[in-house]
């Protein structure tokens, strides 16, 4: 047999070297001076550090410093450290319980193939501290020096040995960002151990080992709220707890949302949707939520063995962990307004030429009110109901009011023709006792509400925004408990509409008619309304149905027999027939209608935004107003 030599135009298969191995591997697993930072962290984590110390130069470009308290390594351990696929961290070969953060055992071989990497570890008792050096790939033997016990790793250079790769890098400032995210979310994994994070010159973090609660609220910079929300959920053998902000509360990209799965970091998009589908109608288009939440899941049910960075996981039944946290993260979110909002920040103190205040007489007997729990879930009674109504050809509407009696209602009604006259009210400081949004004392600009709380602090309430999402949550309810009261219109309603809108929404008729809605075909391009909810009655029908085509119409894929697909429009539709049904802007409010509508909002769910997700309500403390005024 001869042996035939390789030809020109055919490649040769040859075995790449391990220094270019390497440099490949680190291309996966260090992308970034973040990537290679959160390898660091999480060894040290997994050592058992109570104390780790983080030091970054040029957003981790030139410099990475990472200083722990861990049980250290010997000379022999750091020898197998800086090699490919070696790991003290698997008990089995399984891949299946995996308790530690980092098990591949990549992460300081990948870096000294890009870098140049130095590990000096000590462990407690040893005589003295041993350093090894990596250089693009090349291993020096372990030498003994000084140093404390535990473990301090410094990366220099990073990328020198892949220019390519380094040209990739963003500027100082974003590498810092996404460096600060990922120790944020690893400080919020281990809430025992203290962090201190330092770039250049300047401390970002410095962190004591504390309870998840006062982590949490760290981490989220929850200053800017009034509070945290906890939140707990189990499902089978699935447990989901933690903290999360009001809808008030947001950010314009999802880098607020830290998410843990069994202890892990994660950046997960099946919990990322599952967050967004339960602020979905809190919350405005386009914002995201700000959470801190973590999962415990059985090791089995779930693969974190994805992708070299570990974020990415695979579950064995995505849709149960998806209700799991949709369903906690709504009931977490189904509290009255006043339990958690926003105190906006230094606000502008000019004030336009045409601002007015209005204030309401004083009812002939002041009406003390029943305290409601914020946090108690109301039933669709206790929910607030307000129906317009017609008394003389005169547009009414009746706003709840709670009697001094125990599980007394009565209502006030009002209307524009009655404008009572001014006068100023006495005291509120009885009136505000107790109550989250405090009694109110005037109206601005006949569309906002100016309260007090019995700690002096002042509350604007938009009173569309509010009543809106109060008139949502009555319709709501009685929708789902089948309870849905229809009100018969004397005279039918002919609405015109584009040919394209009326076919549309005929074909959903029968479900606009499980919501009071009862529509018939009346023409190529009109529809006949016959019955409206009597929440919403004597609204504008030509209006409300002409937006409720839209919302139909932004689903293409929407068809009249996916009855799950319009349950999950469902909230939209009745959210567009609130906002119909709603005091308007520019309605004067008596001060019982106003105080009326501020206990409401303390008993409604999801009362602290409107159904398109804006804030109903403000708070102003004392430190908000002297910063206002100059004098902190």
């Amino acid at each position: 047999m001869t042996e035939h030599s390789p030809s020109p135009d055919r490649p040769v298969i040859r075995r790449l070297s391990e220094r270019v191995v390497n440099r490949i591997a680190a291309g996966e697993v260090i992308e970034r001076p973040a990537a290679a930072l959160k390898e660091l962290v999480e060894n040290a984590l997994d050592s058992g550090a109570r104390r780790i110390s983080v030091h970054l130069e040029q957003g981790g470009i030139e410099r990475i410093e990472v200083t722990d308290d861990g049980c250290g390594m010997t000379p022999e351990d750091l020898r197998l450290a800086v090699e490919r696929h070696c790991t003290s961290k698997l008990s089995d070969e399984t891949l299946v319980r995996i308790s530690t953060l980092g098990f591949r055992g990549e992460a300081l071989p990948s870096i000294g193939a890009a870098a140049r990497l130095s590990v000096t570890s000590r462990p407690h008792g040893a005589p003295s501290a041993w350093s090894i050096r990596v250089e693009g790939g090349r291993v020096e033997e372990p030498r003994p020096c000084a140093g404390v016990a535990g473990t301090r790793v410094v990366v220099e250079d990073l990328f020198f040995a892949t220019p390519a790769r380094r040209k990739f890098l963003k500027s100082a400032r974003v590498e810092s960002g996404h460096a600060e995210n990922t120790v944020r979310r690893l400080a919020l994994s281990a809430p025992h151990v203290a962090f201190r994070l330092q770039f250049d010159q300047r401390v970002v973090l410095d962190l004591p080992a504390q309870d998840m609660a006062a982590r949490a609220a760290a981490i989220l910079e929850a200053g800017q709220a009034d509070g945290l929300i906890p939140v707990e959920g189990e499902r089978g053998d699935l447990r989901l707890s933690g903290y999360i902000c009001a809808p008030s509360v947001h950010r314009a990209t999802a880098n607020g949302q830290l998410l843990l799965v069994n202890g892990r970091p994660v950046v997960d998009p099946v919990l990322r949707t599952a967050v967004r589908v339960a602020y979905r109608n809190v919350m405005e288009h386009g914002r995201h939520a700000v959470v801190a939440l973590s999962l415990q899941i059985p090791p089995e049910q779930v693969d974190v063995n994805v992708h070299p960075a570990k974020t990415e996981l695979r579950y064995a039944d995505a849709a149960a962990v998806r209700a799991l946290v949709i369903g906690s993260l709504g009931r977490a979110l189904g509290i009255g307004a006043g339990v958690a909002g926003v105190r906006p920040g230094l606000l502008q103190s000019r004030g336009s030429s045409g601002a007015r205040i209005w204030y309401p007489p004083e009812p002939a007997a002041a009406s003390s009110g029943r305290d409601i729990p914020a946090h108690a879930p109301p039933s669709p009674d206790d929910l607030p109901d307000a129906p317009p109504v017609m008394a003389e050809g005169v547009a009414e509407r009746r706003l709840p009011l709670m009697d001094a009696a125990p599980g007394a209602r009565r209502t006030v009604a009002w209307s524009e023709a009655d404008i009572p006259a001014a006068s100023h009210p006495e005291s509120h400081g009885e009136a505000a006792a107790d109550f989250p949004l405090g009694a109110a004392v005037a109206q601005v600009l006949d569309t906002y509400i100016l309260a007090q709380t019995a700690r002096g602090e002042l509350v604007l309430v938009d009173q569309h925004a509010a009543h809106e999402r109060l008139t949502h949550e009555r319709l709501r309810a009685q929708y789902l408990g089948g309870e849905i009261r229809a009100q018969r219109l004397l005279l039918p309603e002919v609405v015109t509409m584009r040919r394209g809108q009326a076919d549309l929404l005929v074909s959903f008729a029968d479900t606009l008619s499980a919501l009071g809605l009862e529509i018939d075909a009346f023409g190529g391009d009109a529809v006949m309304v016959r019955t409206v909810p009597a929440l919403l009655g004597g609204g504008d029908a030509a209006a409300m149905l002409r937006d409720l085509a839209e919302e139909l119409a932004e689903d293409e894929l929407l068809a009249p027999a996916q009855a799950q697909a319009i349950d999950g429009r469902l909230d939209a539709i009745i959210a567009r027939m609130a906002c119909h049904g709603s005091v308007r802007a520019g309605r004067r409010l008596t001060h019982e209608e106003m105080n009326a509508l501020l206990r409401d909002m303390e008993k409604t769910p999801r009362a602290g935004t409107c159904s398109h997700g804006r804030p109903t309500w403000l708070k102003l403390e004392k430190g908000d107003l002297e910063r206002m005024f100059g004098r902190r």
